[in-house]
């Protein structure tokens, strides 16, 4: 790893400084930023600021208790999104499942730095071939106190089609001694926090015109490829799709992550070649620096 790309953790969160455009990323419900450790870092070797931040409460294993709200974790963003907007003066956002749902509200509350959104296998119900049908009944929870008394426990392949690669994430959550229920299990109060989110997120795609591209496998073992499509009508902007067919829905970490990685960056640089030469107001009381710089330039 040279010089210029020195990561940085802080409470499990993935950090990589660079020049004045960042890429701030979002991992999915109940999962950590390791889930788009390969995405950041090859952003993060182009000359690109990263962050894919803990946020308390989303996080595998941070509320055990169910007590946390998509309010608090939406807090946790935009907590990270202003300390990289202190920096950057263009951020594109990423979000991977769930994750893709706070990336859409940020854009939605923050459009005057966003350039573009990435959501990989985005997720507005868990409704992939893996979901049990029952899982539906859960719509007429109405209230969080019954809401916490459910568990859910995925069952194989977990989002991930490589059985080699299955079997590495299991084993790195048995190394670090967390129960694999952390990984695969969802409480229901999480589960209704999420839906509150989504709630809230439908009722803000009309306004979001930034550019967007969307990954979603065929396949996809948690989250039907209609999620995509819905998102593809709503959207105000230029949506790109692209569906991938030799994976299921951890597109970051199983057998097309090269695809996936390789889609983005072409989809980031390009935005950013296209972007005019602009001095954006800083957030903070600092010089200004021209969108779509990178580190080294």
């Amino acid at each position: 790893m040279s010089n210029k790309q020195k990561i940085h953790g802080q409470q499990g969160s993935y950090r990589i400084p660079g020049g004045s455009t960042g890429v701030l990323l979002v991992h999915s419900l109940g999962g950590n930023p390791a889930e788009l450790r390969y995405l950041a870092q090859s952003f993060g070797r182009q000359g690109f600021t990263v962050d894919c931040p803990f946020i308390p409460g989303m996080t595998s294993g941070t509320d055990v208790s169910g007590i946390s709200t998509y309010e608090d974790w939406y807090a946790g963003l935009e907590r990270s999104y202003a300390e990289m907007a202190e920096t950057c003066d263009t951020i594109y956002l990423g979000g991977l499942s769930a994750g893709a749902m706070l990336a859409l509200r940020l854009a939605a509350d923050h459009p005057e730095r966003v350039g573009g959104i990435m959501l990989f296998a985005p997720t507005l119900w868990p409704n992939g071939w893996a979901i049990p049908w029952y899982f539906n009944l859960f719509r007429l929870v109405r209230e969080r106190f019954t809401a916490r008394l459910f568990h859910f426990r995925h069952r194989a392949p977990y989002g991930i089609k490589d059985e080699r690669i299955r079997k590495f994430v299991i084993e790195s959550f048995t190394a670090d001694e967390r129960p694999v229920e952390d990984l695969f299990g969802r409480g229901g109060g999480l589960v209704y926090q999420f839906r509150r989110l989504v709630s809230d997120v439908k009722r803000r795609l009309g306004t979001i015109d930034k550019p967007t591209l969307i990954m979603h496998p065929r396949f996809d073992d948690q989250s039907d490829l209609s999620n995509a499509f819905k998102l593809q009508r709503k959207l105000s902007g230029m949506v790109e799709t692209i569906v991938l067919d030799d994976c299921y829905h951890m597109v970051t970490l199983d057998r097309q992550r090269h695809i996936v990685v390789d889609r983005a960056m072409e989809f980031v640089d390009r935005l950013v070649a296209a972007a005019p030469a602009r001095q954006v107001r800083p957030m903070v009381d600092r010089p200004a620096v021209a969108a779509g710089s990178v580190a080294g330039e």
